[in-house]
């Protein structure tokens, strides 16, 4: 399989929209000079430029694995859009991430993934349910699945809540034998019945030519400031080498989703 060619396109805000107050991020509807509407994530909010990092790496893994990802862009804003905002809060917020920011391509009408009324095939549970395992995503529960119904397709979100080691300090990639325990509370749990094939199919799409070009879309200037004391490089290092890692070890994680399905069901 050829390496696919990574690469997020950069686009200007133009027009506030709205704030989006469901998550404590406060992420918000804009305007961009391409015309579209996109949900951006700030890199001034209280998780940090750390939040877009993992925003970045996960998104684009889903999107490697064949999963249905909206499209990541690069947004810059200006600093005038803080001076004119009249909520304080939000004034602060613009005014902390002036420059670039991440941004998700708006899905105009969908609406929140619900267990109880759609149906997700085994395939598709369980790849997203590896996925989550692999890069320690917390946050798809069913309180906040992070899913979304487009179209009648099944459309994955919100993934700033992943690889949340990396707020752990300067050895947060050294590899060790790491459970993650929350998987059990995973939306999709009862129905990834095909966790084999989902491993397989992920050993195939994440080689290491795929990690390191994910991890190399990830800005300079956000790896120094999520790691003032390192540098780029050793931080594209650091989250390849944990991504590659997991991966090696997944036959613990797939275990531990089986034994997280067996208990519950």
């Amino acid at each position: 399989m050829p390496t696919p060619n990574f690469s997020l396109r950069t686009v200007d805000v133009t027009r506030y929209v709205t704030p989006l107050r469901e998550g404590g991020s406060l992420p918000a509807l804009v305007e961009a000079d391409d015309g579209f509407l996109y949900v951006v994530k700030f890199r001034g909010a209280g998780q940090g430029v750390k939040a877009l990092i993992a925003e970045l790496i996960v998104g684009e893994l889903a999107r490697a694995l064949g999963l249905r990802m909206p499209e990541l862009v690069f947004i810059n804003l200006d600093e005038a859009f803080g001076r004119s905002e009249p909520d304080e809060e939000i004034q602060d917020l613009l005014r902390a991430s002036t420059g670039q920011n991440l941004a998700l391509h708006y899905l105009s009408g969908a609406i929140t993934f619900d267990p109880l009324t759609t149906q997700v095939t085994p395939e598709e549970a369980s790849l997203i349910v590896w996925l989550d395992a692999l890069t320690l995503n917390v946050d798809r529960t069913a309180r906040n699945t992070n899913m979304l119904m487009w179209h009648k397709e099944l459309w994955l979100i919100d993934h700033g809540a992943a690889l949340y080691v990396h707020h752990a300090g300067p050895e947060w990639a050294t590899p060790r034998p790491r459970p993650f325990l929350q998987i059990k509370d995973h939306v999709l749990l009862p129905r990834a019945t095909e966790l084999p094939a989902a491993d397989a199919q992920g050993h195939a799409r994440l080689t290491p030519e795929v990690i390191r070009a994910i991890v190399a879309l990830v800005p300079e200037a956000w790896l120094l400031e999520a790691a003032p004391d390192s540098t780029a490089e050793a931080q594209r290092q650091a989250y390849a080498g944990f991504i590659k890692a997991r991966l090696a070890a997944s036959e613990t994680f797939v275990q531990e989703i089986e034994n997280a399905r067996q208990a519950r069901f």
